[in-house]
């Protein structure tokens, strides 16, 4: 008798094994791995090794990809003698389990992981065994610990497994650790001087609010631009109290702006009258805090003085590299030798990066999709993600840009009337992005800076 085919049908072994144990595996059978080594399938695994670093020594955990078993831990000293002692230990595991591939999943601890990710980035005298280096942010890690819920304890021993583990997730990685040394020496003076602005704003901000203990109005009405810049403070620096600035005459105050800003002021008289009249209407403060407000303030001043010197020492000695002076993105109006600097150096190869969307991931000059079902927010905030000094130093010298530029002036208006709230700041950062794949174009075609320039299709680095 004939049988129908939907009774009849005989299911017949898939001619790909790793699709049938993926099949197998979905459908709740055994690990994946160990259903392609009963079917005969050769599997040459990675070694995947977990670093858990901090200031005196490194925990270390090595796993082999396929089964995820731990082959070996140890924990050496955060020394060179350790880092070869770490570099034998790879070696012989290498041989001992005919891995691969070799990876490295560090935790970005201040700059505790930075000197061995240097030399395992750098071991060519392993070969085809040079191990693949990922300085993982501590908040992807945090995350990915916070998805196993209570199971996976904070410590160094649990820490490294998990470090290891996140190596099987490609989608979790950053790109590889690389060292650049033609930007290095670049990229430490342009974070040095991202340190020494982000201390001087402190300081001002610390500064403005003993301003207005000792003289309210010089703080709410400012005479000059700058309240801390060197004529300002030479006053405040000069007058214990309001009362002090109230009482002296147009022509002593005239003297010590004009001893302060070497005659460079071209109404003095008429900025002497304006803090005189704010004097007069300050605040009074009580007898007894009247010299201890006076010396913070000048104790704040002197700090505010002296991070200018740094700043501008910093300065001169990124000018001085050869990199920084050859850089296309100094032919950009507003662009000066710092901004060029600083983007180019955390940049550093542009053939490291596909896509000027790609760049801007690593920036974290990005506005990501929140919807689900029927819901799509009309407010997408910035990532905030990725490298802080590349976005630091877009947003900084796209301000500046915008106001050299009359292309870039007309896009930040253009974003600055769409924008329904902080209005300067959604403008200011999407002129950035904009600048950003200006400078990506600029890098990869190696040329200088054409406002006429109309490229006739959008290309990505090759």
């Amino acid at each position: 008798m004939q049988q129908s085919g939907a009774c009849c049908a005989v299911e017949r072994p898939s001619a790909d094994p790793g699709k049938a144990a993926h099949v197998a595996w979905s459908a709740g059978g055994p690990p994946f791995w160990t259903i392609l080594r009963r079917k005969g399938v050769s599997i040459i695994p990675d070694l995947h090794i977990g670093v858990d670093v901090s200031l005196r020594a490194h925990s270390v955990a090595f796993l082999r990809s396929d089964d995820l078993a731990v082959v070996h831990r140890m924990t050496v000293p955060n020394d060179a003698g350790g880092s070869l002692a770490l570099a034998e230990q790879i070696q012989h595991l290498c041989a001992k389990h005919d891995v691969d591939q070799v990876k490295v999943a560090l935790e970005a601890t201040g700059v505790y992981a930075w000197h061995l990710a240097v030399f395992l980035s750098g071991l060519d005298a392993l070969g085809s065994h040079k191990p693949q280096v990922f300085v993982l942010q501590p908040r992807a890690v945090k995350h990915y610990r916070e998805s196993f819920g209570s199971k996976k304890p904070k410590s160094d021993g649990a820490d490294r497994l998990l470090l290891a583990r996140i190596l099987g997730h490609r989608e979790l990685l950053p790109r590889p650790f690389r060292f650049d040394d033609r930007t290095l020496p670049l990229q430490r003076l342009t974070r040095h001087r991202y340190h020494l602005v982000r201390q001087l704003v402190r300081n001002k901000n610390y500064a403005a609010s003993y301003l207005f203990l000792k003289a309210s109005t010089l703080a709410q009405t400012r005479a000059l631009s700058d309240p801390f810049g060197v004529a300002a403070s030479e006053i405040l620096l000069e007058y214990c109290t309001a009362e002090d600035i109230a009482q002296a005459s147009v022509d002593e105050l005239v003297g010590v702006l004009n001893r302060a800003a070497k005659g460079k002021i071209a109404d003095p008289a008429a900025i002497a009258l304006a803090y005189k009249r704010a004097a007069q209407d300050a605040h009074t403060l009580p007898e007894r805090l009247k010299q201890p407000v006076h010396q913070i303030l000048s104790l704040t001043i002197q700090d505010i003085r002296h991070l200018d010197h740094q700043i501008e020492a910093v300065d001169r000695l990124i000018d001085r590299e050869p990199i920084a002076r050859n850089n296309r993105l100094r032919s950009i109006p507003g662009i000066g030798p710092v901004f060029a600097a600083g983007i180019l150096a955390e940049i550093g190869r542009i053939e490291n990066f596909p896509s000027d969307d790609a760049l801007a991931q690593y920036a974290g000059l990005t506005w990501p999709e929140h919807q689900s079902g029927d819901f799509a927010a009309e407010d997408t905030p910035l990532a905030r993600t990725g490298n802080v000094y590349l976005r630091h130093y877009f947003v900084a010298a796209a301000n500046s840009v915008r106001q050299h530029d009359a292309g870039f002036a007309a896009y930040y208006a253009k974003k600055y009337d769409e924008a329904a709230e902080h209005k300067h700041k959604r403008a200011q950062v999407l002129t950035a992005r904009k600048l950003l794949r200006l400078a990506f174009a600029l890098l990869r075609d190696d040329r200088a800076y054409d406002p006429t320039h109309v490229p006739t299709r959008r290309r990505v680095a090759t």
